[in-house]
């Protein structure tokens, strides 16, 4: 008998830890700001473990240990000390730990200038290097250099949202017409899933984002590439892009298509995730995706284009992969 408990207490723990690590985990640490996070959580925890050992240690030690009854002065010294005094101390000293972590939390950048709208449902990024006059624009995907802290501005353009990648660090709202601010110190280069984490519509939950924190010179390489105008490669996609109207929504640097309304495509291939993190970024999900968006995330706003046949689908969607 006292194995089997063994073996279920050693499974339910194993599960317990399982759950503490994982690509949206807040105990899976990458940088600064998540691991004083996770530090004021298992220091919390520990607080609430001295109060509950308090409050049933008193249970049991009225209740079994010393069951007669109590005189007025010792019951009035358990309530007001046990209830009350200790209590307030260690609830004081966790708020007072807790507020001298702030400062760090909201600490300025140091050079690099992040600004992220959440759309419906989607993330607009913008990159402003340091002295930059124009951002370099991409969409559903952060990427961060290690070892740096990078200044990142929250807006939204239509509804509340909520950004939050737990890796990285805390979350913070984001409110149409009041930017919001928040710096990021990733430390581990590694990949991090984020998401939206204030109900915002049908698709709150398919609002997901990929931070990629890079070594600093592959990140400046990759910004600079990021920045390059669009290498178009020729074939049928390309003409299909531009014969459907794709570029009134979408934008393509260095071509005539200049939409603002859906995210920018210019680097799409190069992306490890479509339409907000909820599909891979392969020819065949972006056929799906161009087929009928609404299926796969309802209400949103890209028109659906069914009525292409499966050879124009397949056409346009290995185009759009080609574009790194």
């Amino acid at each position: 008998m006292g194995r089997r408990y063994s073996s279920a207490a050693a499974f339910s723990m194993a599960g317990a830890l399982a759950a503490c690590d994982g690509p949206q985990s807040a105990l899976r640490t990458g940088g600064v700001d998540a691991a004083q996070l996770a530090q004021l959580f298992w220091v919390m925890l520990a607080g609430a473990v001295v109060l509950w050992l308090l409050v049933n240690g008193l249970f049991l030690y009225v209740t079994r240990i010393k069951t007669r009854s109590l005189s007025r002065k010792w019951a009035e010294a358990l309530i007001i000390g046990g209830g009350i005094v200790f209590p307030t101390i260690v609830l004081g000293a966790l708020l007072a730990y807790g507020l001298t972590m702030m400062p760090d939390q909201r600490a300025p950048g140091d050079g690099l200038r992040v600004r992220i709208t959440g759309e419906q449902w989607w993330w607009r990024v913008e990159y402003w290097p340091e002295g930059a006059e124009t951002p370099v624009i991409s969409a559903n995907e952060l990427r961060l250099p290690a070892g740096l802290r990078s200044e990142i501005e929250l807006t939204s353009a239509e509804v509340i949202h909520s950004f939050w990648v737990p890796g990285l660090g805390g979350k913070t709202d984001m409110f149409p017409g009041r930017p919001t601010r928040m710096s990021l110190e990733p430390t581990e280069p590694g990949s991090y899933r984020g998401q939206c984490a204030e109900f915002c519509g049908a698709s709150h939950a398919l609002m997901a984002m990929q931070a990629v924190v890079m070594e600093p010179a592959a990140f400046d390489a990759w910004l600079a590439k990021e920045a390059a105008p669009a290498s178009l490669p020729e074939g049928p996609g390309r003409d299909l892009f531009f014969r459907e109207g794709c570029g009134a929504c979408h934008s393509l640097r260095g071509t005539e298509a200049a939409g603002a309304v859906g995210p920018d495509l210019t680097h799409l291939g190069g992306r490890s995730s479509l339409a907000a993190g909820i599909l891979p970024m392969t020819s065949e999900a972006l056929a799906r995706w161009i087929f009928d968006p609404a299926s796969i995330k309802p209400e949103a706003h890209m028109p659906a284009y069914s009525h292409l046949s499966d050879a124009e689908l397949a056409s346009l969607a290995g185009w759009l992969e080609q574009l790194q």
